[in-house]
């Protein structure tokens, strides 16, 4: 399939076929569940749109951990059948879907305790494997294996000697969220979907109790009115807003089926030279579990799990929840990490089912379809490593609302953009590199974000060799992938290249101010953007970052949210 172009103009044109026809599926919401359903209804030849209001996986899909993993402290809670899912679900992500975007990450898991303990963990890690191999899709990686102290200390030399007696070494995956998102709504374009990110759901329509459709307000306005709204019909609404699930249902005056917690995760990104170290880690805290894991030419370290009922759209860190994190790494290191080594820190919220507990880790990462009303289907709950299997139950449960036979889901076949010839480019790196001029480094660094892709990038650099040159202050980004986020990636705004299609908010110690006046003047000729546009574009931007600081100088949630919401959102003329 041709990978279509989500430029400013492709998303006009997106919008305007939404008002004109009758879908079959609108989904609501473009976080990773939302991009697989688009994805999954447009790949089994029906009519669908997909809308997010504000930028693709702006919320929980951007702000993970970055692991595609099967849940190995779930095997604990003996809930065999989310492991199991969540193993075939990496294992396919890995060898067939996207192995552009999705890699192998080592983990270190120290023992405290002689005996017992090896033969606790190491079962649960011999089962884990066990079960990803009988999944069908689990061969890529290696096995586990146990190591003396010794050897532990060798392959992690940043551990204090007595912090453990000996390690077990397992396997799981990784990926850039947020990417993987903006490739996943890119795919389902590629089939048909009509995409539109910054357009929000203001309402939804009825005719008698049965919803057919939702009025939608384009917040970019390129040749409309501030505040224009119309209408998109379809005979089915998914809505896949995750933390926002009960604020979106309220809007159709239906008591939900379910309800949806927030719970608050947040990590850390510290520089690759502060912990010495060629594996990740996972250290068992009273709470849950804490990982290491390895990242470019950085670490993230997390997450917390504590519960947030303030606002959804810009979760805060506060001081104590980075202390805690410090806290417990520390634990172990030998060399403390301290708050001046921490490039950068994000928050998240994980959309969880609410329980009969109080405590969010005990609440359910299984995840819940519902038919609250005639035309609209609820998908919540789940992790992201599963988001296809929700996708597919979400678009199961819709389908029987058309009154027509539908093919079944065909996802498991249908590789992300980017994947298709991947390998190929891989081996010929370093004939692309000498092609393009660029270092071979800087061509598989590429390829792990864009894989066949890539072509296009380098298309981009031929026309204009400055392009190639490195961001300022962001060594690892070129210039070029600025013009692309904007030009093919549906990025309408600064915070959406530095935030999201690149993660330079997070991994330079400035958070990306010293590069932000550089990249809004690449985004501004394909976006249109004048003088003044570009200024407030980057003044919105450092505003951002410094509210962003100000909160994790904060002692609590409550302070912490009030000093990050001292920076509002970006609103377009």
């Amino acid at each position: 399939m041709r990978t279509p172009t989500l430029g400013p103009d492709e998303r006009s044109a997106a919008l305007a076929r939404m008002a004109e026809q009758e879908l079959d599926i609108l989904v609501v919401g473009g976080g990773v569940v939302g991009a697989g359903t688009a994805l999954d209804a447009a790949t089994r030849g029906l009519a669908t749109a997909l809308v997010e209001a504000r930028d693709w996986a702006a919320g929980t899909s951007s702000r993970s951990s970055k692991l595609i993993h099967g849940g190995l402290r779930y095997l604990e809670m003996l809930d065999f059948a989310l492991v199991r899912e969540a193993l075939k679900e990496r294992g396919l992500l890995l060898e067939r879907l996207a192995p552009h975007l999705v890699r192998p990450v080592p983990f270190l898991y120290p023992l405290q305790h002689r005996g017992w303990e090896r033969l606790y963990a190491g079962s649960g890690v011999a089962l884990y494997d066990a079960m990803s191999v009988s999944s069908g899709h689990g061969r890529g990686l290696p096995v586990h294996r146990h190591l003396s102290r010794r050897h532990a200390l060798r392959v992690a030399p940043c551990l204090r000697k007595d912090a453990l007696v000996g390690a077990l070494q397992y396997y799981d995956a990784q990926m850039d969220d947020a990417r993987y998102v903006a490739t996943l709504v890119r795919t389902a374009a590629s089939y048909g979907a009509q995409v539109a990110n910054r357009t929000r759901v203001v309402g939804f329509l009825r005719e008698g109790e049965r919803v057919v459709g939702a009025r939608v307000r384009d917040l970019e306005l390129p040749s409309g009115k501030p505040g224009a709204e119309f209408e998109v019909r379809a005979r089915q609404v998914v809505n896949a807003t995750g933390v926002w699930t009960d604020d979106t249902q309220a809007m159709i005056g239906e008591r939900g089926l379910f309800h949806v917690r927030a719970s608050k995760g947040i990590h850390l990104v510290v520089p690759k030279d502060r912990i010495h170290s060629t594996t990740g880690l996972i250290l068992r805290t009273e709470k849950s579990v804490l990982f290491v894991i390895p990242w470019g030419r950085h670490w993230v370290v997390g997450t917390t799990d504590t519960d947030w009922d303030l606002d959804k759209a810009h979760p805060a860190a506060s001081r104590a929840d980075i202390d805690y994190l410090l806290e417990h790494v520390n634990s172990v290191l030998a060399v403390p990490l301290t708050r001046e080594d921490v490039e950068g820190v994000y928050a998240g919220l994980r959309p969880l089912l609410a329980g009969e507990s109080d405590a969010t880790s005990k609440l359910s990462r299984e995840h819940t379809v519902a038919h609250p009303a005639p035309g609209l289907v609820v998908v919540a709950g789940g992790k992201y490593t599963t988001y296809r299997v929700m996708a597919k139950d979400a678009v199961d449960e819709a389908v029987h609302g058309l009154d027509r036979r539908v093919a079944d889901c065909c996802t498991e076949e249908v590789p992300l953009a980017g994947a298709e010839g991947y390998r190929a480019l891989w081996n010929a790196r370093a004939r692309l590199a000498q092609r393009s001029g660029l270092h071979v480094a800087r061509i598989e660094h590429l390829l792990g974000r864009y894989g066949s892709l890539i072509l296009q990038l380098l298309e981009l650099i031929a026309g204009d060799p400055t392009l190639g040159q490195p961001l300022t202050g962001a060594d690892d980004y070129l210039r070029a992938e600025v013009v692309y986020a904007a030009s093919h990636e549906g990025a309408l705004h600064l915070d959406d290249v530095l935030t999201r299609r690149t993660r330079i908010s997070i991994e330079t110690f400035d958070r990306g101010t010293r590069c932000a006046r550089e990249a809004a003047e690449l985004m501004a000729p394909v976006l249109g953007w004048d003088r003044d546009r570009i200024a407030r574009e980057v003044e919105h931007y450092e505003k951002r970052v410094e509210a962003e600081r100000e909160s994790q100088r904060q002692p609590d949630d409550q302070t912490a949210d009030a000093a990050r919401l001292g920076a509002p959102d970006i609103q377009p003329v």
